[in-house]
């Protein structure tokens, strides 16, 4: 079979399938090349999907005539340069763009107009590219004093097969709005604007570059809540910089859909990063949950290789267990900063549920408000036969109030604030003035003094401004499975020696890699050693885990450390363990506790970090202002 050259046409449309895949990702080519060009205010417009037209308009440099014609040419870039040497060095890319392919790739399948005003200018003009066919540059109106204006119509015209496999119209449109969400995340000094079909979907203002602009610019495309349950993460770590927002760990969705990552500023979807934010949270978090974050890594552009996907989504770290050791260390640091606080969304959850289900008690049915006494009177409405304090349930022992402390507290309380708060100061006050004996009223405290146990399950405590709901079993499951990590980081995971030491057989990559670890499985209770090519010994497992299946344990550590660079396995196992027994060795639901038991178990809380969510990421406390209760009742 003979080798033929293609023509260039063709060429161009095979390498146009794989920088535009989807509307979507003409969107994002142009939007960073507007990017590139300095814009500060973006305007996008699509309709039908983006397949019958879209428009990317921006505020840039512009393009002069003499520029029109070169940047449709294939690897034709303003953003690269050779060096003093005459080299071309693509591990310091500064730009979002790079190659020169998305003009002349999108020009090579749809019909491309591109009108330009050079900064400085008083001239615009535009050129057409229709399936690759380019024509001449010519005089053209332009709005702006500078800028361009991209039009894109009939996408992928000219290959009828890639158009055949494009989903739906509302499909395409949610890639767009979300591809320009993170476009606009990532910028938030830009003003963006989406218009699909005529509606608008996006109007976001260019906010102050700085952390209070990112957040708000993070509140206007994720929503309120995520701004009122964000904690600030800013670290760095030799030369590498973690910033932006991580949601609490009772702030968590179904899916990794709220997970945005960002270096230097790209749009990235990268395993990696997505491991070291999954193990971040995996002490919090059941399984099926998962966190909501907005991450920013900064770093050296010659430490990370942006030119390995042609979409320029993935990328490439040259010391990878760096980032990743930043990142679940950036945030656990994080994350105990935020002690025992639990998210808005919980006592608003709460207050939606009453709502819903606020419907009287069985039996008892209610007159219609307007009519009342004289719907009586006309026989519309009878009253209940069954007094409503003669309901179930109603005369039974379900709360016990407390006396309250309204002149201080002394004794047995006073003791247990003292030891809670004997290294922890609260609101930039001393611990001494909590500790100290004088007077001074418990509902001052975040969580409030305790008043009443309802159902011998559930500490009802009085705020200054509120009240809070605190789950008595799951609150203290968390203090004591805290206590339980404090104790086995201290004094390390007691081992037990196998009488006949396992031998596991691996890959040799797979092995070599569990090898290279041993120093820290054993830290974990896993002692294992080479034991020729392709095969581990494994000679002690872990106390904690009783009798386990070693073999299987050492697999599951080599799939991590493939996966995610970390043995998650053998933590998360053993987190399992101490989570079990932290539930078993807990208060139970059904105990009853007096009023300095339950006033103790709250200042523990306060002072213990992660105690704001169970094990398994469900709050331990729901807290309830007055406003909101006043509400519920229609007193304001």
């Amino acid at each position: 079979m003979p080798i033929r050259r293609l023509p260039p046409e063709t060429v161009n449309r095979i390498a146009a399938g794989e920088v535009v895949e989807r509307p979507a990702s003409a969107i994002k080519e142009l939007v960073d090349n507007a990017i590139d060009a300095g814009a500060t205010r973006i305007e996008v417009e699509a309709h039908g999907g983006g397949l019958t037209r879209i428009l990317v308009a921006d505020d840039g440099c512009g393009l002069s005539a003499e520029e029109l014609p070169v940047a449709i040419e294939r690897h034709a870039t303003s953003k690269l340069a050779p060096d003093e040497d005459g080299l071309w060095d693509l591990l310091r890319i500064h730009t979002m763009g790079f190659r020169g392919e998305a003009l002349p790739s999108i020009g090579s399948v749809a019909r491309l107009t591109i009108s330009s005003r050079a900064k400085g200018s008083s001239d615009a003009h535009s050129i057409l590219v229709e399936g690759g066919q380019v024509g001449d540059v010519a005089p053209a109106a332009f709005p702006g004093p500078h800028g361009a204006r991209i039009e894109v119509r009939d996408l992928f015209y000219a290959t009828p097969a890639r158009l055949k496999f494009m989903k739906s119209e509302r499909a395409e449109s949610l890639a767009i709005t979300e591809e320009l969400k993170r476009q606009a995340m990532a910028n938030e000094s830009v003003g963006f604007s989406l218009d699909i079909d005529g509606r608008r979907i996006l109007r976001l203002p260019p906010e102050h570059p700085g952390p209070q602009g990112r957040l708000a610019r993070l509140a206007a495309v994720l929503g309120r809540d995520f701004q009122d349950n964000a904690i600030e993460i800013d670290q760095v770590r030799d030369g590498v910089r973690l910033s932006g927002f991580a949601g609490l760990p009772t702030y968590n969705r179904g899916n990794a859909a709220h997970q945005y990552l960002f270096v230097n500023g790209r749009p990235v979807r990268d395993r990696l990063l997505q491991g070291a934010l999954r193990a971040a949270y995996a002490d919090f978090l059941a399984r099926d949950r998962h966190p909501t974050a907005a991450l920013y890594v900064t770093l050296d552009t010659s430490e990370v290789d942006v030119n390995v996907h042609p979409a320029k989504a993935e990328v490439r770290f040259r010391d990878p267990a760096l980032v990743r050791g930043l990142i679940v260390g950036a945030l656990r640091h994080a994350l105990a900063g935020a002690g025992h606080r639990a998210s808005t969304t919980v006592a608003t959850q709460a207050l939606d549920s009453i709502r819903a289900q606020q419907s009287p008690f069985p039996g008892y049915n209610p007159g219609p408000s307007p009519a009342g006494f004289s719907a009586w009177r006309e026989g519309g409405w009878t009253p209940p036969t069954q007094r409503p304090m003669d309901l179930p349930g109603l005369n039974e022992v379900s709360a016990r109030v407390e006396p309250s402390y309204s002149s201080g507290f002394g004794g047995e309380l006073a003791e247990v604030v003292r030891e809670a708060y004997s290294s922890v100061a609260f609101e930039d006050r001393p611990a001494t003035d909590y500790a100290s004996a004088a007077p001074f009223d418990p509902v001052d405290f975040p969580l409030g003094a305790a008043r009443a146990q309802v159902h011998e399950t559930y500490i009802v405590s009085q705020t200054r401004d509120g009240m809070v709901i605190v789950d008595q079993h799951a609150a203290h499951e968390r203090l004591v499975y805290e206590r339980m990590k404090g104790e086995m980081a201290a004094g390390g995971v007691s081992r037990q020696t196998l009488l006949l030491p396992e031998v596991v057989d691996l890959d040799p990559a797979e092995a070599e890699r569990v090898v290279a670890r041993s120093e820290e499985l054993a830290s974990l209770g896993l002692v294992i050693e080479s034991f020729g090519p392709g095969a581990v010994l494994v000679r002690e497992t872990p106390a904690l885990l009783g009798k386990t299946d070693a073999a299987a344990l050492v697999r599951d550590i080599a799939d991590d450390l493939a996966e995610n660079g970390q043995a998650l396995a053998l933590k998360e196992r053993l987190e399992e363990v101490c989570s079990t027994m932290a539930c078993h060795g807990s208060v139970r639901a059904g105990r009853r506790l007096n009023g300095a038991e339950m006033n103790a178990l709250l200042r523990e809380m306060e002072a213990t970090p992660h105690s704001g969510q169970c094990n398994h990421g469900r709050p331990t406390y729901v807290e309830l202002k007055l406003a909101d209760i006043e509400k519920l009742f229609g007193r304001r």
